[in-house]
């Protein structure tokens, strides 16, 4: 069956059943919170605009947490030389991320003119590159145990 959202999708047929799921899970879970705030408006003093934020963030959270912990973005990779090859490409990726963030991070803003601005965009581009690498760690040993496993 095709829809709008199989652009968004990848190929792999088990990928894509695994991610619809994820985003399944999610939205029942942002229907919860839904309920739970519109039952709990009476105690709670939060504004609208806060309210559908923190809804967005548990869906987004969610589902980049279970696509990140299944282990299902590597799928080729399930020996140990592998694992290293990739692990090596996912360190240069990091550090061209680093080098990528800084650039739109110039390109968007400017150049930086005040010292606190200079260690927020040190700060903030570091930081940047620091989550992207573990995030890529974390999904890399996932997938790589999950294989393993499989074998």
């Amino acid at each position: 069956m095709k829809s709008w959202i199989s652009l968004f999708l990848p190929r792999d047929e088990y990928k894509e059943k695994k991610i619809l799921y994820f985003f399944g899970e999610g939205s029942v879970l942002l229907m919860l919170y839904l309920v739970f705030m519109l039952l709990g408006l009476f105690w709670f003093q939060i504004d609208g605009q806060t309210i559908v934020l923190i809804g967005i963030m548990i869906f987004l959270f969610y589902v980049t947490l279970r696509y990140i912990f299944s282990g299902i973005e590597y799928t080729e990779v399930s020996t140990k030389s592998q694992y290293k090859k990739e692990l090596k490409f996912i360190s240069f990726r990091s550090i061209f991320a680093l080098f990528g963030y800084a650039l739109m991070y110039l390109l968007l803003e400017g150049i930086p003119s005040t010292t606190e601005a200079w260690i927020d965009f040190i700060g903030l581009t570091i930081c940047f590159s620091v989550v992207w690498g573990i995030i890529s760690f974390i999904s890399l040993k996932s997938s790589y145990k999950k294989n393993k496993d499989l074998l």
